[in-house]
């Protein structure tokens, strides 16, 4: 504990002044290895004014910004900041630990604070860092001894020896870490024994019913059906009525002037998983550079997997700044993004943290709006969900579909769950965390298909609240049908797991959740799968009633239950198709709205995408089925510029 504290006592808000990258404050000393820099060639005196300007507005490390603008080299600035310090410089790539010192307890302090172990001679031992200051030698002779010794390194050789002495540790906790945490929130074994034994129980009743009471017992689930469906279906008109509510209310109130400067702002870091994802990097690079945040804070992973050598190339070849690292994640089961994620959750150094997609492209101040948000909110709020649009909206009728869809959900559904208190299923890109709140979470689940859904119910479940943030993230709408049927099959299995999951304990369930909440996720997470699977039965019994008038289908629709079913699939249709066109033309896309018309064919896709998922989850619930980006023929970024 009292190492803990040392570091937590380097590591705070107050950051120590020094030299190292993350000090480099001293107004001499900051000049002073400017002027070494430009001395020898390494650095223009137009940038050294133009960095030492930076470092005058925000605060940062003088390193940090020349290394996040790419106007110096990384092996060049540490071999000329362990000159200025007096110390030896060692490229860990060629002269590298040894691997008796490294402690695997110590992962997250060593990727942290930037040191590791490296030699012992003559009962002396030797610490590989970079970021030396005379706080951090202080520390660190605290915790290994007064006669300890140093030397200067890049950040890079710490990152990439971290995850070559630690591969097999970092990977079995960005695998299991949940699982031994919380087993009963983790996806490992979708139902438990007890749920196996209710699930038998109750077909074998079913069944039998079937058998004895044939049409009594069908006539019943079907109006048992009717009713959930009718129940989900208001369930969204009161989603829509609350975003329409707070949507006024926000509006009519003033704008909060309390935009932070750029000292105030913390480090942030963004995850971007990639897999098979060589050909959208360029557009990932742009807009990266495109946020409006200090770059030198900016703690920007892109994780990948180790065996995806064309990607890997892509990123090394996209000319991307010092601020950006490369986490390559070892392959094994289950290959997923949220074990991805785990294992570079390690790696991450700033107060706050969120995901972004190969593909997406967020508006550029996102994520001082976050930090603003954050600021503003009680310390419950531990995660802020962007809304999500497509930038290739209008490429084709299956891109018009999507679009129409994801305006109703993020811009209406999401901030009508958080008025109601309804847990917020989380979408898979533009979360926004506090880092350290995520992580005593034990991240993400990584047999869970659609681990953002689960995420948002494990933050309420757990005492944290999950808020919306007006704030746009727009990705690559799925422009073909087999790629979008992947795609969607993996997001319904997804929900079915969260649900079968968190459904182990109902009661217990109910007692957090609340009945306002316990509701809604039976009605609004149930309904995501529970719809799409009754869609196409439904239609077609309707098809063949019209068709045939057999009466064995008249049977099940007696004439109560047929214009109660009738006048709700009528209501329905026509609602949520007006729902559709009004999200449409709140963002702006009134020529979309007219496509709200051909919903039905996009519900039957959605069916189809559902039958996919349920035989997934019997047969393979844990393969993660990729969705291939890079298809559209659209420039994302000159688009959003125009």
């Amino acid at each position: 504990m009292a190492d803990i504290l040392k570091f937590e006592r380097y590591l705070g808000p107050a950051r120590p002044s020094g030299m190292g990258m993350r000090t480099c404050g001293a107004g001499g000393e900051t000049l002073r290895i400017g002027q070494m820099l430009v001395q020898r060639g390494l650095l223009a005196a137009e940038q050294l004014e133009e960095a030492l300007a930076e470092q005058s507005r925000t605060g940062d490390p003088l390193g940090q910004i020349l290394l996040a603008r790419g106007w110096v080299r990384a092996l060049d600035f540490y071999r000329v900041l362990a000159e200025h310090f007096g110390l030896p410089f060692v490229n860990l790539l060629d002269d590298p630990p040894d691997g008796a010192l490294f402690d695997e307890a110590r992962v997250e302090e060593y990727a942290r604070c930037q040191y590791l172990p490296w030699r012992r001679r003559e009962g002396t031992l030797w610490i590989a860092l970079a970021e030396p200051s005379e706080t951090l030698f202080q520390v660190l002779r605290e915790q290994y001894g007064e006669n300890a010794r140093f030397v200067v390194t890049s950040r890079f050789d710490i990152l990439w020896t971290i995850q070559r002495l630690a591969s097999e540790q970092l990977t079995r906790q960005a695998t299991l870490a949940l699982w031994e945490q919380a087993p009963e929130y983790s996806a490992r074994i979708i139902l438990s024994w007890g749920q196996w034994i209710a699930f038998y129980l109750a077909l074998s009743a079913w069944a039998f019913a079937v058998w004895r009471w044939t049409t009594d017992t069908l006539l019943a689930t079907n109006a048992v059906l009717t009713v959930y469906l009718t129940t989900a279906f208001l369930l969204r008109v009161v989603l829509v009525w609350r975003a329409w509510r707070v949507e006024r209310r926000r509006r009519s109130e003033p704008r909060s002037g309390s935009a932070l400067s750029d000292a105030e702002l913390p480090v942030y870091s963004i995850l971007v998983p990639l897999y098979k994802d060589a050909a959208v990097v360029p557009v990932l690079a742009s807009a990266l550079r495109r946020l409006d945040y200090p770059r030198a804070k900016l703690d920007i992973k892109l994780v990948l997997e180790e065996d995806d050598r064309e990607t890997i190339s892509a990123c090394k070849q996209a000319g991307l700044e010092a601020n950006v690292e490369l986490v390559r994640v070892p392959p094994g089961h289950p290959r997923t993004k949220p074990k991805a994620l785990n294992y570079a959750l390690s790696f991450a150094r700033g107060e706050f943290l969120t995901i972004y997609d190969a593909e997406d492209v967020p508006e550029p101040s996102q994520l001082r709006r976050a930090v603003e948000v954050f600021r503003g909110m009680p310390s419950e709020v531990a995660c802020l969900q962007a809304r999500l649009n497509y930038f290739n909206w209008n490429e084709n009728w299956l891109t018009r579909l999507f679009a129409l869809e994801y305006c109703l959900w993020f811009d209406w559904y999401l901030p009508g769950l958080e008025s109601l208190g309804i847990p917020i299923p989380l979408g898979g890109t533009s979360n926004h965390f506090r880092t350290e709140v995520l992580r005593s979470l034990g991240g993400w689940d990584p047999f869970n298909v659609t681990e953002d859904a689960d995420l948002g119910l494990r933050f309420t479940q757990q005492g944290w609240r999950v808020a919306t943030l007006d704030s746009t993230t727009y990705e690559e709408a799925n422009s073909r049908v087999g790629n979008w049927i992947r795609q969607r099959s993996r997001w319904i299995k997804g929900y079915m797991q969260t649900y079968l999951v968190h459904m182990r304990h109902p009661i217990r369930l109910a007692r957090k959740l609340g009945a306002k909440g316990f509701l809604g996720f039976q009605f609004f997470i149930g309904g995501a799968f529970v719809a799409p699977l009754s869609f196409l039965p439904l239609a077609t019994l309707f098809a063949l009633w019209q068709i045939s008038h057999a009466p064995w289908v008249e049977a099940l629709f007696p004439p109560w239950l047929w214009t109660f079913a009738a006048a709700n699939f009528v209501l329905a249709s026509i609602v949520l198709c007006l729902f559709h066109m009004m999200a449409a033309w709140k963002r702006g896309r009134r020529g979309l709205a007219w496509w709200a018309l051909l919903l039905p064919v996009y519900y039957l896709l959605m069916s189809l995408a559902a039958y996919k998922a349920l035989w997934q989850l019997v047969r393979r619930p844990h393969y993660w089925e990729k969705t291939e980006h890079g298809l559209t023929r659209q420039d994302a970024i000159r688009l959003l510029s125009v």
